[in-house]
């Protein structure tokens, strides 16, 4: 059951921060069509058409990284856009460093690995310009204010119009923006992941900075389809994720059945909850679920038109409070990369 008919599909916008364009208050997350979320399944041509049918029905906000198949979907999605450049608004990220197998050799955010970065997206994405380019984990080895600074250099050069940081404290923030506008700052936020409502969310309004939630849906945990470990392929990423291992699993998919009861009631599904919770969260933040299937990708942006009143947003907060969820967002060594 989903709420609205693709006819019923509108999306309004929102300001990508102070100065920022206006985007899509709901964008896509292009991370899983190659990498983590079922690799047996990514199909590039099906990927590239869900990110046209995204486009088609008013989105305009594609969010990829470097490292997302170390390299691969930077190349998919300059596939996508090949012809329809005006028409998105493109963000891509840098500082996490793969090995030539694609393993994690840490965080970097020195200057010349800023350009060197930015030049290979460029190329890789077949574009003159990013449109939002982010931090994408920061470098406790380099001053946050020698990384802004590079990036602030590409501004100049034209190579990037915009900045954003990702997964950065609130003290980070604050030092980010005093050496250059910072446009976004992107990091997990959803029912189940509640931390920046504390500290981050406050600072980014007080700023004038976009706020964008991935994993808007817990990584696909709250839409429900998930009902034990074995409904995920042997191969997936989130096999290994803290909160979809042993007793935390069923303590999640406990949360979630009572998010589906909320959303039967309101008639539409557990997807679509969600989304329309984080939307309602505040003007300035926007969602950027991820999929590589058509009929989810119309499933998301159907959110868009569901509006939950205060007691609705009550009832779910005293379904899903903050600090609910079983489990670490990220098992140990991803969570050690997390500025905090």
């Amino acid at each position: 059951m989903t709420s609205g008919t693709r006819k019923d599909i509108r999306l309004r916008q929102r300001q990508l921060g102070a100065r920022g364009p206006a985007i899509a208050e709901i964008g896509l997350g292009c991370m899983g069509m190659s990498e983590f979320y079922e690799p047996s399944q990514m199909n590039d041509a099906e990927s590239i058409r869900v990110i046209h049918r995204y486009l088609e029905l008013g989105g305009n906000f594609l969010d990829t990284a470097d490292m997302y198949g170390s390299g691969r979907n930077e190349t998919l999605v300059g596939q996508a856009i090949a012809g329809r450049r005006t028409a998105v608004v493109l963000a891509t990220k840098f500082g996490n460093v793969r090995g030539p197998k694609g393993e994690f050799l840490g965080v970097r955010g020195d200057p010349a690995y800023v350009r060197e970065c930015c030049e290979a997206s460029l190329r890789r994405l077949k574009v003159e310009t990013i449109d939002l380019y982010y931090q994408h984990r920061v470098d406790p080895k380099v001053p946050i204010e020698d990384t802004v600074g590079a990036m602030a250099e590409l501004v100049r050069a034209g190579k990037v119009r915009h900045l954003g940081l990702s997964e950065a404290a609130p003290a980070t923030i604050r030092r980010a923006a005093k050496v250059h506008p910072i446009a976004a700052l992107q990091t997990e936020y959803s029912l189940w992941s509640r931390e920046p409502e504390t500290g981050v969310l406050p600072v980014v309004s007080e700023l004038g900075i976009a706020f964008v939630a991935y994993s808007p849906l817990g990584r696909g945990f709250l839409t429900g389809q998930f009902k034990t470990i074995d409904d995920l392929p042997a191969d997936d990423y989130r096999r290994h994720a803290p909160r979809f291992q042993g007793e935390n699993f069923q303590k999640n998919l406990d949360l979630v059945k009572q998010i589906q009861d909320l959303a039967r009631r309101k008639g539409c599904t557990a997807s679509q909850l969600a989304l329309a919770w984080v939307l309602a969260q505040g003007p300035d933040i926007i969602p950027i679920p991820g999929t590589k299937r058509i009929g989810f990708l119309e499933e998301n942006l159907a959110a868009a038109t569901i509006e939950l009143s205060r007691d609705e947003l009550r009832e779910i907060d005293a379904v899903l409070p903050a600090g609910s969820a079983s489990g670490d967002r990220y098992a140990a060594p991803a969570m050690a990369a997390v500025n905090r």
